[in-house]
């Protein structure tokens, strides 16, 4: 048997040689993923099988519940009640059709819906009329997918290799679908770090939720990473999920690790709620990046403006083409109020929500509202190339609304984006990896750095140049981290008039006790919050242009004051790395070694 997720998925994937001819590239999955679940479901279930049976025989005509008694024999939050198992479908080839569809329609309530999510039921027939149900049930009773020979993070990863082989046969967003696991396994150590002291009690209960759970890995790592740090403690995993399959695969996952079922809902979280009344210990996610929210618009308008901050999107709403601070907004939405223990949660974003929106924008006020109430603890600047579909600029936001004394006030931000690994062959647009030692180098510089700090942690001389002297860039720290106090980020935009220059005519129509402007003239400066209005303008502006003066009619809606407040994070400009130019002697001298090396090149050619 394969001795690794890939490996196993690439033995999967082989099932498609079957399929072949009879079924489009794109459909595979349609036929290998449920088949997949259901030969792991079969192997689940084996142990207890027999005592299942025996116990359905002697209570099926009693009227007690069936449920209850036959989940307690099986051991597990699901049960099959059929006399089949997969390898024992082989014994009646003539009536496998018949016997598969049997054989399913017995399980249990929820991993029954995982079958119809994938219309398995239609699969059979398809496959049974194009005489490959037999082969294919054949291939999948000799597959060993038992626990103590695949164990489930493993299980987790060899469903995520085939949707992602599945994504790229059909050119879709692989993606969209899960997260790559070392970006997990950051998040979630950052999550359970700043919550160290809580999580380390005997027999602790915690709540995680995802509210794109995608096929379930973050939650299926916190839960891992918890029970690594409390072998006692107990991660209760809530999920939603919109896509049919993933959420098939989720749901599966978490009956088997016996976690409640009904606790990973489908549908959309933004337009509908899964768990309106729920609020959580810990949040991580990592929605779509730049997706547009037209479909659910209306229903997300109207919780906007009818229930304010009652409600998940009080503080405003981003431009309808990226919806990612809408997932955010709910996320802060179900954390655990401070009063009862606070709640902390982990996003991935990509670089839009730190700075699009100007003042007063939807995205401004939302970034306002996240730091006027100290809800930002740090941001973790992710290398690129690190996700199967996009290679662009990624970061890891962690909040947390009942923030240490000594991160009171405070955003750390990280850049890690030179911890990474390069990978022997890309998978889609992911090229690089985060080891091992590098996120725990990560989690370190976050859970001990409450001050401004540099780590080298990888020092390599200057490569020498062609004429001797130094001349690689210079060498740049592998990690840095900054601490900022939350105001640094906020500035008001003011609006900056001239009086007409003379012998100029404006006419402009002017409020009461209004002093009178050229609208050509009119500019906007942008004052840090940390900055007096006066010393600004009298630094800045007015040895420029003596003549102006503040539009004190311009005032910010929220504290009245002159100038809209508005909030952004220049994550680039804070870590910016100076790299002087090379000399002109190097630039010249290689130039002339490339003018040499192309008359050798022509003397092949011409003679």
């Amino acid at each position: 048997m394969a001795q690794n997720f890939s490996e196993l998925a690439n033995f999967l994937w082989s099932v498609a040689d079957l399929l072949r001819g009879d079924y489009k590239q794109a459909d595979y999955g349609k036929v290998i993923l449920p088949f997949t679940l259901l030969r792991r479901l079969d192997c689940v279930l084996e142990k207890t099988k027999s005592d299942v049976l025996a116990e359905y025989t002697k209570r099926k005509d009693t009227g007690v519940n069936l449920d209850l008694v036959l989940k307690k024999k099986s051991k597990e939050a699901f049960y099959n009640s059929s006399v089949f198992t997969l390898p024992g479908l082989l014994a009646d080839p003539a009536h496998i059709r018949q016997n598969l569809i049997s054989y399913v329609t017995d399980f249990s309530a929820d991993a029954r819906d995982v079958f119809e999510r994938f219309k398995f039921v239609d699969r059979v027939a398809e496959l049974d009329d194009k005489d490959l149900l037999f082969k294919l049930v054949q291939m999948f009773a000799n597959v060993d997918l038992h626990p103590d020979v695949v164990p489930n993070e493993t299980m987790g990863l060899v469903f995520e290799e085939l949707i992602r082989k599945f994504a790229e046969a059909s050119n879709e967003t692989a993606g969209e679908h899960f997260t790559p696991r070392e970006v997990i396994q950051l998040i979630v150590h950052c999550l359970f770090t700043g919550d160290d002291e809580a999580l380390s009690k005997p027999g602790v209960i915690r709540s995680m939720y995802d509210p794109t759970a995608g096929t379930g890995g973050i939650l299926s790592v916190g839960e891992a990473v918890a029970r690594s740090i409390n072998k006692t403690a107990k991660m209760v995993l809530f999920g939603q999920e919109l896509n049919d399959e993933s959420y098939a695969i989720c749901k599966a996952d978490m009956l088997i690790k016996g976690q409640d079922p009904k606790n990973i809902v489908r549908g959309n979280t933004l337009s509908a709620d899964g768990f309106p009344n729920e609020k959580f210990d810990y949040g991580a996610a990592n929605p779509p990046f730049g997706v547009d929210w037209k479909k659910v618009l209306e229903a997300i308008k109207t919780e906007h403006e009818k229930k304010g901050f009652a409600g998940r999107f009080g503080p405003g709403l981003p431009r309808i083409s990226d919806g990612s601070l809408l997932f955010l907004m709910h996320l802060i939405s179900k954390m655990r109020p401070a009063a009862e223990g606070g709640g902390r949660v982990g996003i991935v974003l990509n670089g839009s929500p730190l700075f699009t929106g100007d003042a007063g924008s939807g995205e401004s006020e939302i970034r306002r509202w996240v730091l006027e109430n100290d809800m930002l603890d740090a941001i973790i600047a992710l290398p690129n190339d690190l996700f199967y579909n996009t290679g662009i600029a990624t970061y890891i936001w962690i909040l947390d609304n009942d923030k240490k004394a000594d991160r009171k006030g405070k955003v750390q931000l990280i850049d890690a984006t030179r911890m990474f690994a390069k990978m022997r062959k890309s998978l889609g647009s992911k090229r690089v990896l985060i080891t091992e030692a590098q996120v725990a180098e990560i989690v370190k510089v976050y859970a001990t750095c409450t001050k401004d700090a540099t780590f080298v942690l990888e020092f390599k001389e200057p490569a020498k140049g062609s004429n001797g002297d130094d001349q690689a860039e210079p060498e740049v720290p592998r990690i840095v981290s900054k601490v900022f106090d939350t105001k640094f980020f906020g500035y008001r935009k003011v609006t900056v008039d001239r009086p007409p220059q003379e012998g100029k005519a404006v006419t402009v129509k002017l409020k009461k006790g209004q002093k009178p402007y050229d609208p050509e003239l009119r500019d906007t400066e942008n004052v840090p919050l940390t900055e007096e209005l006066k010393a600004y303008m009298k630094r800045e502006v007015l040895p420029h242009v003596p003549d102006a003066y503040v539009n004190e009619e311009v005032r910010d809606e929220k504290d009245g004051q002159v100038g809209k407040v508005g909030y952004e994070i220049s994550f680039n400009r804070y870590f910016y790395v100076y790299k002087p130019p090379r000399k002109p002697v190097v630039i010249a001298k290689e130039i002339g070694d490339m003018e040499k090396r192309f008359l050798e090149l022509m003397k092949g050619v011409l003679t």
